[in-house]
Parts: structure tokens; C-alpha cells; sequence
């Protein structure tokens, strides 16, 4: 079966209505209604039955028992008449009254009445002679037992009892009467003075016909009351559909038009009842209040996309469940990944490390390089967590900052800050920082130090004869052979004008003056443009020259150059106590 036939099929199944219904909110109505409507009619229409039946069975219980008097009365005044015979004709033809089932006369034994001559016997002895006859044919039928707790009932109170119960024959319902027939005082002359009670009445009626008459208003109570109940939901659905939910509908179809999807400047019309407007009047006011947040929102999302994606660093942002959210180009430049790589591999591999970004992340560790060679780039990354104002972690974000070029920048400054610019050695101020740092040293851990000072022979005259770049010639000459000369330990610098000196730490006084020794040899055999020069070196060591601190190394390597420049230049000194006391020259 195609589909054009099969899917009315589907919109007619019950599955497929009911959902269809309760999913509008005038179906709803109708159904809460409907089924409270419904319910309450039933336990109306319950209560209203058994009240019917309450009625029509007192009713008929009163209808009984006037029978039941009336024919209790009858039978006293046909009895006082002296017409006994006319009695038991006048209890058979009770027996076609209309519904009665059954009839019967007791005696206070329980046996019926009239089928014997015991009360005859009886009533002739008290009156002394035959008045009535004896019947020639005795039938004894005793209804009651004699012990029967209803027997007892009616003569013990004298009161009227009424049984419901049911013809074991054809199950119909049955209502018997057992009411007492008293011994009054023009009876006592014939039945005697001892028994209260003559006897009592049987009735038994028939209730089917009262049964069906209350099935038959049970049937049209519910059936008007379906009717009503039908109605009133149809009324109620109709009034609600028009006052509530057409105006809702027309609402929702305004809220949910496509043409208006996504549009901030939608409107409803103020129509309807006074509620309804009120609600259309909030609406609009907070759509337009919500249309200018949004243009305010948009501006600003406008202005903060162009900061992202124009500025320099790079910006990784990540949500709640630590999804990447945002990637701008200079982190896609930085990292060297695509945006889309980027997403795939996670914010904690972003520079293939981890644990670093892990302890980047981590509020508890300080004082992490946030720098990282990456990709022959030094990129600085600043890493942290974003919490919402309880406090609790809603996403991450990295921004880094491509330093490369300040770094360089900064290492050059720090090596011209540290160098002399004429020789490329370490300029004074280094030379008192290293000082300092090597004498604490070794003082503190009892380490040697040895400290050389020179300067060039003759150096005025090289200016004066061959100019000062010629000099400065020499100078550059006497700091390449310190260079080639010295370790990687040691400290040689540039002290100022002609004057150089070296560090050496962890080095004993003979490998000192060794040191200084070959670095005079090397100095006299370089030849300069053709010139010769030659230098006089002061060498201290520490302990050996005091403990009195890096000035007073220094002035004790500056005494033992004097002494060298004393002696003829050209050689090495040592620094020895005597020096101390010999003026310079």
C-alpha cells in the first residue's frame, strides 16, 4: 500500500489521536475537564441511585405495611363479627392482590392458621357449648418454627419485621412482612387473657416490579446525565477555546512564524480579555527590552570577534566539558595546527605537553616558565582556569604570545649591558658582578680564586705615534688571544682603557701564575700591524692575599701589577704581604 494511503490510516490510529489531542492545549482542557466533569457526575449519579432506591424500597417497605394493617384489621373486625369461616376465605382471596407472592395467617406456634380445630377446641371451651364447628379435615402446616428467632422477634415486641430476601425458585427479590395480631380486649372472651398476641401476619410481596423501575431511572439518570455531562464539556470547551486558547494559539503562531524566526522585534496584538492584554502588553515590553540587549550584545560580540581574530596572540578557549570552543588565527600560526586539528587533538595537547599545560592549569603550583620553544618560536602562555561566581569551573583558556623577537631583543641587551663594545669581553660592570659572586663562593664553600690585572706596555705611546685607532687595534688584538686563551669558567674582561683582567675560579696559585705566564707569552709573540706589543700582569689569590673582601682582592692584584711595571714590565707579579707596605711608583 503506498504511503499517500497510508498515511491518513496513521493520523486516524487512536495512538497517533490522542497524542495529537493532548498536545494542544484546548484538548488538554477538554480532557481534564471531561474526565473531571465525568467523575464527579458519576459519584453524583451513584449517590442519586441509591437514594432512588432508597426511596422506592421505603416506599415500598410503608405500601407493605399498610397492607399489612389493613388486613390485620380486617380480620379483627371479621373476627369479632363471629365470622371465622369468612376469615379463611378472606385470607385466600388475598392471594390475588397484585405482586403478592405469598400470605399466611400464623398461630403464635408458627403453623398457619385455619388448618386446624386447635383454636376451635379452644374458643367453644371458653364459651361453653359448640359455637363453631370443627373442621372435618385437619391439615397442620407450620411456616414458622416454633423457636424461630422471627417468631420471637414479632411476639416478644409486638413490633412489625421486615425481611428482603430471595425466591429460591427464580432468584427474584422478595419483601416479607411479619407483623402481630394483638389479643385486644373485646378478643379475650374467645382466645383468653394469658397471650398478648393472637398470632401474626406473613406477607411476602415481590420487588421486580420496583427492582426494574429503579434499574429503569438508574439507566435514564446516567443517560441524562452522559447528555448533560456532554454538553456542559462541549459549552466549557467552547467557552475556554474562544477566551483562552484562540487568543494563545494566535500567540503561538505569531512566536513560531518562520518568517520572524530568530527576530528579536516580534510583536503580538493587545487583543482578547483584560488578562490577555495585560500578558501582550508584558510581552512586548520585554521583547523590546530583549531587542535592544540583543543589538547590545550583538555590537559587542562584534567588537570582541574582531579583537580576537585581529590581535597578535593567540586565544584557545574551551567550555565546561573541556571542548574547544574558540581558535583564533594567531594561535593556529603559533601552534602550527589547524582550528580544526586543533579541536580534534584537546586543549592539554596543544604544545604536545600535558602535563605542563596540566600544571599551567593547576591554582596551587606558582612561579611555572611560561615559556616554550615550540616550532623554533619562543612562545610565552599564560593558562587558566575560568569559574563562574560560585566559584566552580566552567571552561579554560590559554593565551600566547609569540616572544621570540623580544627575546633576542633581550639577550642582546643583556650582553651589551654586560660587554664592552670595542673588545666584545665583559665590561666592568660585569667584571664587579662576577667578582662578587666568585668571592662569596668561595668563601663560603673554602674554594681558591685567582684574579689576573694588566695592562699594555707603553700604551700612551701607541695613541701618540700611531694614533688612537691604531690602539683600538691593539685592544681588539689582546682580547681575541684572551678569549682563545681563558676557560669557559673564567671571567675575562675589560677593566677600563689599556687595563684587562681575568677570573679564575677554583684555580690555585700555580695554575694562576702559569696561566698568566703563557697569556704574556702569547701577547709579546702577536705582531699588530707590524707592531710589537707586550703586557705586565698583577695576579692575587684568594685566601692567600686576606679575606677582607673583592676590593681588597682587586687592590692587591693592582699592587702586584705596579710591582711588575717597577721591575721593567713585560712580566708577571705576584702578589706577596710585602707589596702592601711599598708605595706605588
Amino acid at each position: 500500500m503506498s504511503n499517500r494511503f497510508l498515511t491518513p490510516l496513521k493520523r486516524l490510529s487512536p495512538i497517533v489521536w490522542t497524542h495529537s489531542v493532548l498536545d494542544r492545549l484546548g484538548g488538554r482542557i477538554l480532557v481534564y475537564v471531561g474526565v473531571t466533569f465525568v467523575f464527579g457526575w458519576l459519584g453524583l449519579a451513584v449517590l442519586i441511585s441509591e437514594f432512588h432506591e432508597q426511596l422506592v424500597m421505603s416506599q415500598n417497605e410503608r405500601a407493605v405495611l399498610l397492607i399489612t394493617r389493613g388486613v390485620s384489621s380486617g380480620l379483627r373486625t371479621i373476627m369479632l363479627a363471629g365470622d371465622a369461616e369468612i376469615a379463611e376465605d378472606f385470607s385466600k382471596n388475598l392471594q390475588n392482590i397484585n405482586g403478592l407472592v405469598d400470605f399466611r395467617i400464623l398461630r403464635p406456634d408458627g403453623s398457619e392458621a385455619f388448618r386446624t380445630n386447635e383454636t376451635i377446641r379452644l374458643v367453644n371451651q371458653r364459651l361453653g357449648g359448640e359455637r363453631f364447628h370443627p373442621r372435618k379435615r385437619e391439615n397442620k402446616v407450620q411456616v414458622l418454627p416454633s423457636d424461630s428467632t422471627t417468631l420471637k422477634n414479632v411476639l416478644g415486641n409486638g413490633h412489625e419485621v421486615p425481611i428482603y430476601e430471595r425466591d429460591p425458585l427464580n432468584g427474584a427479590p422478595l419483601l416479607t412482612f411479619f407483623a402481630p395480631i394483638p389479643n385486644q380486649d373485646e378478643c379475650r372472651p374467645c382466645h383468653g387473657q394469658n397471650d398478648p398476641f393472637r398470632g401474626l401476619i406473613k406477607l411476602t410481596m415481590s420487588l421486580s416490579q420496583a427492582n426494574h423501575e429503579i434499574h429503569q431511572a438508574r439507566w435514564w439518570i446516567f443517560g441524562l446525565g452522559t447528555l448533560i455531562a456532554a454538553a456542559v464539556m462541549l459549552i466549557i470547551h467552547q467557552a475556554v477555546c474562544r477566551s483562552a486558547v484562540a487568543p494563545l494559539e494566535r500567540m503561538a503562531r505569531i512566536l513560531g512564524d518562520d518568517h520572524h524566526h530568530g527576530d528579536p522585534d516580534r510583536s503580538v496584538p493587545v487583543t482578547g480579555c483584560a488578562e490577555f492584554r495585560q500578558v501582550a502588553t508584558a510581552f512586548n515590553h520585554m521583547s523590546s527590552q530583549l531587542s535592544s540587549a540583543w543589538f547590545d550584545l550583538r555590537e559587542e560580540h562584534d567588537k570582541l570577534t574582531t579583537i580576537l581574530l585581529g590581535t597578535r596572540e593567540g586565544i584557545v578557549v574551551t567550555d565546561r566539558e573541556n571542548r574547544i570552543v574558540l581558535v583564533n588565527p594567531s594561535a593556529e600560526r603559533f601552534i602550527g595546527k589547524s582550528a580544526d586539528e586543533i579541536r580534534t587533538q584537546g586543549f592539554m595537547t596543544l604544545f604536545d605537553d600535558p602535563e605542563h599545560m596540566r600544571a599551567l592549569l593547576d591554582d596551587h603550583v606558582h612561579e611555572l616558565p611560561g615559556l616554550v620553544l615550540h616550532n623554533e618560536r619562543m612562545l610565552q602562555i599564560h593558562a587558566a582556569n575560568i569559574r563562574d561566581s560560585a566559584g566552580h569551573p566552567i571552561g579554560s583558556a590559554a593565551m600566547i604570545r609569540d616572544v621570540t623577537r623580544e627575546k633576542a631583543l633581550e639577550d642582546e641587551l643583556r650582553k651589551l649591558s654586560n660587554t664592552d663594545p670595542l673588545t666584545g669581553l665583559f665590561n666592568r660592570r660585569r667584571f664587579d658582578a662576577a667578582l662578587l659572586e666568585e668571592y662569596d663562593r668561595a668563601k663560603r664553600y673554602g674554594l681558591i680564586l685567582g684574579l689576573l690585572l694588566f695592562d699594555v706596555d707603553h700604551f700612551k705611546r701607541f695613541n701618540d705615534t700611531h694614533g688612537h685607532d691604531q690602539g683600538d687595534r691593539v685592544l681588539k688584538a689582546i682580547a681575541e688571544v684572551m678569549r682563545t686563551h681563558f676557560r669557559s669558567v673564567d671571567h675575562p674582561c675589560r677593566y677600563g682603557g689599556e687595563e684587562f683582567c681575568a677570573i679564575m675560579p677554583s684555580t690555585g696559585s700555580s695554575g694562576v701564575n702559569r696561566s698568566a705566564e703563557r697569556l704574556r707569552q702569547s701577547v709579546e709573540a702577536m705582531v699588530v700591524d707590524g707592531l710589537k706589543v707586550t703586557v705586565s700582569i698583577g695576579v692575587a689569590i684568594f685566601p692567600e692575599c686576606g679575606r677582607e673582601g673583592p676590593e681588597a682582592m682587586l687592590k692587591a692584584a693592582d699592587l702586584a701589577l705596579y710591582q711588575a711595571k717597577r721591575l721593567g714590565r713585560n712580566r708577571v707579579c705576584p702578589f706577596t704581604p710585602e707589596l702592601a707596605a711599598t708605595p706605588p711608583a
